[in-house]
């Protein structure tokens, strides 16, 4: 583990001028507070720096904002897009009354995640790799005012500009409607802008392994490996943070919004996730694919809380535009090692050390903290009452009659019903104390206007279909 003085030492011999501590809000956006390099010692490293937590939404009031950022000296990295050296250190938040985590913080409720997989026997390491999706576009306009409300995206690779009329011509090769998995250039125009963001992951230390072009046009994904549980999740806000600055430098701008184009695939965050004892997969075992009753039980606590899951793992309106039926959208609750189309999926081939579950429905603008704690705490709930997720579902779930296809479960349709599925369903999430009651119900809080702002504000669709009526 490092320690203050290794911190320190870096600094003088990288000779870093800025140290920027960085946290996440509920929401998974991660913030900032920059200090100067040289006012920093051993004390405010290890002990924290007071600063307002009233001024994020869903923690304090303004009668109680005093809160502490304690860095976490593990978790350093250099940042590669500052003008002068600057330095990374992820930060808990610290109740200064108590010195203990502060309950709201989502990286303490990861971090007590992974603690109470310890303590209550259920293995001593959890591993998570994620995959994220995210879509890069050359213009994108907005607005939402009194008078109306439209947006505008544009991209060289959409198939709507084959007909564009460009100062140095139109040339014409560029994927078209799902067609984007995966052609090499030049219909894949992003080689090179993806190339440098995984390379300077890489450089920031983090694990990944490829790239490439996704099933829409101007859609993409980076290899990011697995990794612990909060670790992970770090890496998560890296990765963001990466792909939202290599493509400003390239003149383009970048997307985790699910469903950003109507008639085409949206973008997802499939996460994998195993849990290991004493160098043991404990995922591994001889039934269904090789997996043991503990995976089957993980995958059944899933099954179950999945809708109340949701209101972490698809966090936006825009989420369940993604979340219907078609581009191959993992809406229903089922597991499988043979297709896609379920939610649940057990990679195939996978040997005893890489057998994982990997679960389809999250996307990538779930605070990856909230996510991957949620996702355990509910398999960890089917551990423990040996929720069995019945009969695995090796066929094309799309292709099921009617009648059987109405007997399969579903993720949430809405926003809404994620939220009121939360509410309804959240006893799991406070085992160990890993969650809150106070804490899932500022989450609440802080998410329910964003449904009523989504339901009341009229949309040009409806204008489309509505106003000649």
């Amino acid at each position: 583990m490092a320690s203050a003085k290794d911190v320190l030492k870096q600094i003088k011999d990288e000779e870093i001028e800025w140290v920027d501590l960085r946290f996440t809000d509920p929401k998974g956006k991660w913030q900032h507070l920059t200090m100067v390099s040289t006012v920093l010692g051993e004390d405010e490293l290890e002990d924290g720096l007071m600063f307002d937590g009233s001024s994020i939404e869903g923690w304090k009031a303004i009668n109680e904002s005093d809160m502490i950022l304690k860095p976490d000296l593990d978790a350093v990295y250099v940042d590669p897009f500052s003008a002068t050296p600057m330095l990374i250190l992820f930060c808990d938040i610290v109740e200064p009354s108590t010195g203990e985590l502060y309950a709201r913080d989502p990286r303490s409720t990861a971090k007590r995640a992974e603690s109470f997989v310890k303590s209550a026997g259920f293995g001593d390491t959890v591993f998570v790799g994620p995959e994220a999706e995210f879509f890069m576009f050359d213009d994108v306009k907005f607005y939402d005012g009194y008078d109306g409300n439209g947006f505008k995206i544009d991209d060289i690779e959409l198939p709507t500009n084959s007909n564009k009329d460009y100062d140095v011509g139109n040339l014409a090769h560029r994927p078209r409607a799902k067609g984007g998995y995966f052609p090499v250039a030049p219909v894949d125009s992003a080689v090179d802008i993806r190339a440098e963001m995984v390379s300077t992951m890489i450089e920031m230390g983090l694990p990944c392994d490829k790239h490439h072009h996704e099933v829409a046009s101007a859609q993409h994904e980076l290899g990011l490996t697995f990794g612990k549980l909060v670790t992970t999740a770090d890496r998560m806000q890296i990765y963001k943070y990466v792909v939202h600055m290599v493509a400003q430098a390239y003149g383009k701008t970048a997307t985790f919004m699910p469903k950003p184009i109507m008639k085409d695939n949206g973008s997802g965050m499939h996460t994998h996730i195993s849990i290991w004892n004493e160098g043991e997969n404990t995922f591994a075992g001889n039934g269904y694919a090789g997996l043991s009753d503990t995976c089957l039980y993980f995958i059944g606590g899933v099954i179950k809380h999945a809708k109340a899951l949701n209101a972490f793992t698809n966090p936006t309106t825009n989420s369940y535009k993604r979340l219907v039926p078609g581009y191959e959208a993992p809406v229903l609750l089922a597991y499988s090692a043979r297709n896609r189309s379920a939610s649940c999926r057990i990679p195939y081939g996978a040997g005893t050390k890489a057998k994982r579950v990997e679960f389809r429905f999250p996307d990538a603008m779930a605070n990856p903290y909230l996510c991957y704690a949620s996702l355990l705490m509910a398999g960890l709930d089917g551990i423990k009452n040996k929720i069995h997720p019945g009969e695995a579902m090796d066929k094309n779930l799309y292709d099921l009659p009617p009648a059987e296809l109405a007997e399969v479960p579903t993720v949430c349709g809405s926003l809404r019903e994620a939220l009121d599925a939360l509410q309804a369903d959240h006893a799991f999430l406070l085992e160990g104390g890993v969650f809150t009651e106070d804490q899932i119900e500022a989450y609440l809080e802080l998410k329910w206007p964003e449904v009523l702002r989504w339901e009341t504000t009229p949309s040009a669709v409806e204008f489309d279909m509505y106003y000649s009526a």
